[in-house]
C-alpha cells in the first residue's frame, strides 16, 4: 500500500455528491440529496493551499548503505487543483483534474535528493486527468465504473502516462448513512499495488457528529460549529511526488505522509471555504527510483521523525451548487 498515493487516487473515490448530482430527482429521496450536498463538498472545485512543517530528522540509506543521519530545516509546500466537470448526465459524467504543487526543501547537509550544489531544493510537479464515468445498476443496486488517464511531470518534462479503471457498488444511501464497496485497478509500471480495494462509510450519529471514511484515504469524525464552521478529527494519508535530474538520469522520488490532528473549515459564502489543519505528520518511508525501475528497485531511501504539520486553504466551488427541485 505504499505507493497507491498517486495522483489517480483522488478517482477511485470519485465524490458521492457528483453521483448523485448525476441521477434523475426521483431516483433517490430529496432528504438523501439534501444530505449529502451540504455546505462542504468532499472535493473542491477549485482548491489552493499552503503547509509548513517544523523541523526534523531522518536517515537513509543510499544504494543500501546507511548514511549519516540529517536534518530538513525547512519544508514548505504550496498546491493548487482544480476539477472540473464538462458533462453530466444521468448515466454518464465527464471531468478533469489538474494539479500543481510546489515544494521547497532546505536540509542541514546535502542530500541526494537535493542540488549537488547546495542544501535546498525547490521542486516543481503537475498532473493532468480525464476521468469518464458511468452510472447504472448491478445486482439491484447502483453501480458506478469509471476510467481515468492522466499524465504528470515537472516543469523540464512531461514524464508518466497512467490509467486506472473502478468499478464500485452503492451499499446504502439514506438520509443517515452511505456506503459503497468498490476495487481500483493500476495501469502503471511503477506501481507495487496493482489493485486496491475502496471502502467509503459517511454515517451521521443523533448527536450531530458524523463518520467520515473513505479507504484507504482517509478517517475522520467531523462535527457542524456555529453557523458555518466544521470541525473534524481524525487521520488522512497524502504524498509528496517529484522528479529529479541527475546528469543523464532521471528519478522519481515519492513520500507518503500520513496526518493526524484536527481540521477546521468556515463556509465563508459565496462557494468559498476556508480551511486549518493542524497536527503530527508522520512519513514512515520515502524512496528516489530510477524512473525507468519501479518503486521497489530504489536507490535511495529515508525513515523520518515525525513532525508538526501546519497547513491553510482556500477553495471556491461553483460546481458545488446543487438545487433540489
Amino acid at each position: 500500500m505504499r505507493n497507491f498515493r498517486k495522483v489517480l487516487l483522488p478517482f477511485a473515490i470519485l465524490p458521492f455528491k457528483s453521483i448523485i448530482s448525476a441521477q434523475k430527482k426521483d431516483s433517490i429521496p430529496q432528504k438523501v440529496i439534501a444530505f449529502v450536498t451540504d455546505k462542504f463538498p468532499q472535493t473542491r472545485d477549485f482548491n489552493l493551499e499552503y503547509t509548513q512543517l517544523t523541523p526534523y530528522k531522518y536517515s537513509s540509506s543510499l544504494y543500501g548503505a546507511n548514511q549519516p543521519d540529517n536534518k530538513i530545516k525547512n519544508f514548505q509546500q504550496l498546491k493548487a487543483n482544480a476539477n472540473i466537470y464538462f458533462f453530466k448526465h444521468e448515466k454518464w459524467i465527464l471531468n478533469a483534474a489538474l494539479n500543481y504543487r510546489y515544494t521547497s526543501i532546505n536540509a542541514e547537509n546535502n542530500a541526494f535528493f537535493l542540488p549537488e550544489e547546495n542544501n535546498k531544493g525547490d521542486f516543481h510537479y503537475h498532473s493532468e486527468a480525464l476521468s469518464i464515468t458511468h452510472i447504472s445498476k448491478l445486482f439491484n443496486k447502483m453501480a458506478i465504473y469509471s476510467a481515468t488517464a492522466s499524465v504528470d511531470g515537472s516543469e523540464q518534462h512531461f514524464e508518466r502516462v497512467r490509467g486506472m479503471l473502478t468499478g464500485s457498488l452503492i451499499l446504502k444511501a439514506n438520509a443517515k448513512t452511505k456506503m459503497t464497496l468498490g476495487v481500483a485497478l493500476f495501469l502503471d509500471p511503477s506501481t507495487q499495488v496493482p489493485a486496491l480495494p475502496i471502502f467509503t462509510y459517511e454515517h451521521r450519529f443523533n448527536n450531530g457528529w458524523v463518520a467520515d471514511v473513505v479507504l484507504p484515504k482517509k478517517i475522520l469524525i467531523r462535527k457542524d460549529m456555529f453557523s458555518n464552521g466544521r470541525i473534524s478529527f481524525g487521520t488522512e494519508m497524502d504524498n509528496t511526488s517529484l522528479y529529479i535530474y541527475r546528469s543523464d538520469k532521471r528519478y522519481e522520488f515519492r513520500q507518503l505522509e500520513i496526518n493526524s490532528g484536527a481540521i477546521y473549515e468556515h463556509n465563508l459564502g459565496s462557494n468559498l471555504i476556508a480551511t486549518l489543519k493542524t497536527g503530527v505528520r508522520v512519513m514512515p518511508r520515502a524512496r528516489l527510483f530510477d524512473k525507468e525501475e519501479s518503486f521497489k528497485d530504489y536507490t535511495l531511501e529515508t525513515t523520518a521523525k515525525p513532525s508538526l504539520y501546519f497547513n491553510l486553504g482556500i477553495s471556491y466551488n461553483p460546481f458545488a451548487r446543487l438545487k433540489a427541485k
